[in-house]
């Protein structure tokens, strides 16, 4: 899972179209400094990205992007920590739906588009070790936040009571590794050398939470 953040083709799409706005001309030296990293690490790689480079980017200083980041790390977190606010955020403008199965659905649904609208962001969130020596509980919140929606469609399934809490991360866990194989498929290239008959891709993302809705139901039956 330590796979690097470079995929040039369709990662560049979702941070270089992005133009870092000049510090020197609106202050925004630490949004500034996010947008280049982003920019840096779709470029170039997650593995050059360095406080050095963001500088060189923004024609600023070497040493400027230090007065808000202390260290590479730290930028790199904060990197993430805004990759899982706009995941969260993408996640909560789907369909909502009275009946829990369907809003899963659109859940489900609504994070795959997000894998492969933003595959850069995607791959940062899930596929990248996380900074080491920087602190980053606000990382570890918006984190927990992402996987919170998900906890609450599920209570809906299952009920709120304590006793029904490793149930119901359990069963976020089995949603969460169905989205993110299928993200994962859908994104590389391989699904192209396949010889699927056409069309049938459509259905995927319909067939897969048809399944997960089946095995959601037989574990509530055998619980009953």
């Amino acid at each position: 899972m330590a796979a690097k953040a470079k995929k040039p083709n369709h990662a560049a799409q979702s941070a270089t179209d992005r133009t870092p706005p000049a510090p020197a001309a609106t202050g925004a030296l630490r949004e500034a400094c996010i947008l280049a990293a982003q920019n840096v690490i779709a470029e170039r790689g997650l593995e050059n990205l360095s406080l050095r480079e963001v500088a060189r980017k923004l024609g600023v200083s070497h040493q400027a992007p230090y007065k808000h980041y202390a260290s590479r790390d730290h930028l790199l977190a904060e990197v993430m920590r805004r990759c899982f606010q706009s995941f969260a955020a993408h996640l909560d403008a789907r369909e909502h739906c009275d009946a829990p199965e369907e809003d899963l659905a659109a859940l489900a649904r609504q994070y795959l588009s997000y894998a492969q609208e933003h595959p850069l962001e995607y791959r940062l969130m899930f596929s990248t070790p996380w900074p080491e020596s920087a602190e980053h509980p606000d990382l570890v919140r918006d984190a927990i936040h992402t996987f919170d929606i998900l906890r609450r469609v599920l209570r809906r399934l299952h009920g709120t009571s304590p006793v029904k809490r490793d149930q119901i991360d359990l069963d976020a866990l089995f949603v969460w590794s169905s989205m993110h194989g299928l993200a994962g498929v859908m994104n590389g290239d391989v699904i192209t050398k396949l010889d699927l008959k056409s069309g049938l891709l459509g259905h995927a993302t319909g067939h897969v939470m048809q399944m997960v809705g089946q095995a959601l139901r037989t574990r509530s039956d055998d619980n009953a």
